[in-house]
């Protein structure tokens, strides 16, 4: 190979390297705006609850829902939560709303070391519930498959709440299944430990803004080093 032709490879490496770097720091600056305009929201008035219909009609909104729903035996439980420094699950029960169904977060239960998962009593029938109605838990970068089977009947193991994926395990059209879920109130005896922290287990949005520019910077200093070893490549010729 000639020397043209690996000074020409590595600047196409060095701008896939760079195009890498920079997409994961567009992708922590729009995590930043996400967290950044649920946070500025003004906090929904608990006076007047919506209808669960009536929160679904403006999904980018948080609402204080009042309503009374129709709970289906399918629960998911999600890995990876973290409360008071103690690892756990959060419970989320599916509940049926008009054709379709929403995911309904009962809250957290904790895991012990042998990662054996606890015994789920699902909620029967029709309930009178009020909550948040708010976005589910960011699911970061997706890496392997989103859910799993459990022993017990019509719970699954999930490591991000994936929307078209419990979708299709309760056997509904994607669309069918919210994007959105209803956090119960604290206040209720329904359900296990939780609070309506908009940002739970995740980062907030001065950390996104600071790797973003961790990652434009490294992307920046490869081409810089790709430059430097280009001007002395062509000096000793």
């Amino acid at each position: 190979m000639t020397r043209q032709h690996t000074g020409l490879l590595g600047w196409l490496l060095a701008l896939a390297v760079a195009a890498l770097f920079s997409t994961l720091g567009a992708w922590q600056l729009q995590r930043m705006h996400e967290k950044q305009a649920l946070l500025a929201q003004a906090p929904p008035d608990r006076s007047h609850g919506l209808a669960l219909v009536q929160a679904m009609r403006a999904p980018a909104t948080l609402h204080w829902v009042h309503d009374t729903l129709e709970f289906l035996p399918a629960t998911v439980l999600l890995d990876n939560q973290l409360r008071d420094g103690r690892a756990g699950l959060k419970v989320y029960q599916a509940a049926r709303v008009d054709a379709g169904a929403v995911l309904v977060d009962l809250g957290w239960l904790p895991l012990p070391a042998d990662r054996q998962l606890p015994r789920i009593a699902p909620l029967q029938g029709r309930i009178e519930v009020q909550g948040l109605w708010a976005p589910p838990p960011s699911p970061g970068l997706a890496l392997g498959p989103a859910l799993a089977a459990t022993a017990q009947p019509r719970v699954w193991l999930v490591t991000r709440v994936d929307i078209a994926a419990i979708a299709a395990q309760l056997q509904l059209p994607a669309a069918a299944l919210a994007g959105q879920v209803l956090r119960l109130d604290p206040a209720s005896p329904l359900g296990y430990t939780r609070d309506l922290d908009l940002l739970p287990n995740t980062l907030p949005p001065s950390r996104h803004l600071g790797y973003a520019v961790q990652w434009f910077a490294m992307a920046l200093a490869v081409l810089v080093i790709a430059g430097v070893l280009h001007v002395r490549r062509r000096r000793g010729r």
